[in-house]
C-alpha cells in the first residue's frame, strides 16, 4: 500500500509540474507559438499616446515592444531616458515599438511637454489609466520595463533602470528570432 502511495504522490507532482510547463510556454511549441492571455502575455488594450496614435493588439502584431512605467518626478527614470531615446532611434525602423508609461499624475499638460523636449524624448507617451495599471498588475517601483516578442510574449520584466547595453542586447535576440 506505502509503495502505492509513493507512487500516486510521485505521478501527481509529474502531472502538476508538466502540466505547470505546458501553461508557462516551456513545453510546447504551440504554447510558445501564441500568447493569447495572462499575465505573460501583452494586454489586449488600446494605447494612446499624446498625440492621439492608437497602438492595439493588431498594430503591436509581429513587433518587437517595449512598455516602459516611469514618472517625470522619478531620478532614475530621467537617467533611463537617454538610453531609451538612443535605442528607440536605433530601432523603431527594425519592428520594435517603445512605449513609455507616464504614471505621473503630478504634471500637467505644458509641464510634461517641457518635460519631454528637456530630455528630447521621442518615443511615444501614454498616460497610464486604471485599466493599464491593472493589466500591468499595478508596477510596484519605477521604473519597470516590460520587453515582449513578436508574438506578444514577455520576455523580460526590469524593475529599476535598465542600462542601454542589456536593452540594445535583449532587442538584438528578439529581433534575430
Amino acid at each position: 500500500m506505502k509503495r502505492r502511495t509513493a507512487v500516486t504522490l510521485v505521478a501527481t507532482a509529474v502531472a502538476t509540474l508538466a502540466t505547470a510547463a505546458l501553461a508557462a510556454g516551456c513545453v510546447s511549441k504551440t504554447a510558445e507559438a501564441s500568447c493569447s492571455s495572462g499575465k505573460a502575455c501583452l494586454p489586449a488594450l488600446t494605447f494612446e499616446d499624446l498625440d492621439h496614435h492608437k497602438f492595439t493588439k493588431e498594430t503591436l502584431r509581429d513587433k518587437v515592444v517595449v512598455v516602459n512605467f516611469w514618472a517625470t518626478w522619478c531620478g532614475p527614470c530621467k537617467k533611463e531616458i537617454p538610453a531609451f531615446n538612443r535605442v528607440y532611434t536605433q530601432y523603431k525602423d527594425k519592428g520594435v515599438v517603445m512605449l513609455g508609461m507616464l504614471e505621473d499624475n503630478q504634471v500637467d499638460e505644458p509641464g510634461l511637454l517641457n518635460f519631454m523636449s528637456d530630455f528630447e524624448l521621442t518615443y511615444p507617451v501614454v498616460r497610464t489609466n486604471p485599466d493599464i495599471l491593472a493589466a500591468f498588475e499595478y508596477p510596484n517601483a519605477l521604473p519597470t520595463t516590460f520587453i515582449y516578442d513578436r508574438k506578444g510574449k514577455v520576455q523580460l520584466v526590469h524593475r529599476g533602470p535598465l542600462e542601454e547595453g542589456e536593452l540594445a542586447s535583449t532587442l538584438d535576440k528578439l529581433l534575430a528570432k
